[in-house]
Formats: structure tokens, sequence, C-alpha cells
């Protein structure tokens, strides 16, 4: 029997984000994943190393980012505005996304299912804040990115997006926020 997990994977870059919204530069869900490991691990770093205080490993915020989104490869990426409508849609989308991580995780052998189950469930509780405000902060970062190439659309988002990474009260994400986040206003000229 085939696997057929790991070539399902490899099919993220070809689901779009940010679909109700003109994009100067598209991006796709595997873009977006690895950015938010990247942020997920650097966030996880930050409050272990410069804020000193207790977190989970930075290698495991990482791999959990990296697989937050893959329902997304059989459900496709619903917006915000859509997902978040009201409380009976959120909920709906929590079982089709579910639906779907089994799904996937049902294309494994059965010797790795387990090991990949908090991945792609995203059932670690442990990680899911980290996850949580990177994904956030990737989605802040594209605002900042699309109003930088001039497109006006993303400032209402910026503005959302800030907001709610500033309401996650979350140590190591302020510091990023202080510390990282406005060199992604820069072209590469200016870096």
């Amino acid at each position: 029997m085939a696997n057929e997990f790991y070539a399902l994977m490899g099919r993220m870059r070809y689901i779009t984000r940010w679909g109700l919204m003109r994009n100067m530069d598209p991006e796709n869900v595997q873009e977006h994943s690895q950015q938010t490991a990247v942020l997920a691990h650097a966030l996880a770093l930050i409050r272990r190393e410069v804020l000193h205080l207790p977190g989970p490993e930075p290698d495991r915020c990482a791999v959990a980012a990296m697989y937050h989104d893959a329902s997304e490869i059989l459900t496709g990426d619903l917006p915000t505005p859509i997902k978040y409508y009201n409380p009976e849609i959120r909920e709906a989308y929590k079982q089709v996304e579910e639906i779907a991580g089994n799904r996937l995780l049902d294309l494994l052998p059965p010797a790795l299912r387990e090991a990949y189950a908090p991945l792609v469930l995203e059932s670690d509780e442990e990680l899911a804040p980290y996850v949580k405000a990177a994904d956030k902060l990737s989605a802040h970062i594209k605002c900042l990115e699309e109003q930088k190439a001039g497109n006006h659309e993303f400032d209402t988002a910026a503005r959302q997006t800030y907001d709610a990474l500033r309401h996650m009260e979350r140590p190591e994400l302020d510091w990023f926020l202080e510390n990282c986040l406005e060199p992604f206003t820069r072209d590469l000229d200016q870096l």
C-alpha cells in the first residue's frame, strides 16, 4: 500500500492564502507554514534564552508549526472572516478540520500515526500558544509586506492582526514585537 501522506503534504504549495484580498505577492500554505515554524521556534527560544522563562523545547514548537495547517490540504484555506463569522461556523469548521486531520493520519503507516497525531490535530496544549502566536505573527508580517509594496488593502488587516498580537499577553511575543518586527518593513537595501 502506498502512503500518500507525504505527497499530500507537498501539495501545500498549491493552496493559496488570503483568498478574499488582492495580493501583490501571493502566499501559499507551505510558505506560511515554514515562516510560522521559524517564528514559533524563535518565540520559544526568546522565552527560554532571553527572558529566562520556562517553556517547551523550541524544536518541538517549530515542528508543530510546520504541521499546523496540514488539514488545509484537504479543506483549502477558509478566510478568517468566514471561519470566525459566528460560533456555529467556527465550531463546524473545527469539526471539518478534525475530520480532515484524521483522514491525513489514516494515510500514514500505522506505526507513525501516533507520532503525527498531536501535530496534525494540533492537540499538544503546551505548544499551542506558541504556534497560535507565530501563526498570527506570520499573518501580521504578510500584512506589513503587502503594505510595503503599496497595497493598502491590507491596512485594516495589519491593524487587526497587530491588536490581536498585543492582546495575547505573551512576553516572548511582546519582546519580538519590540525588537524584531520593524525590520520587516524595510527593503533589502535597508536591511
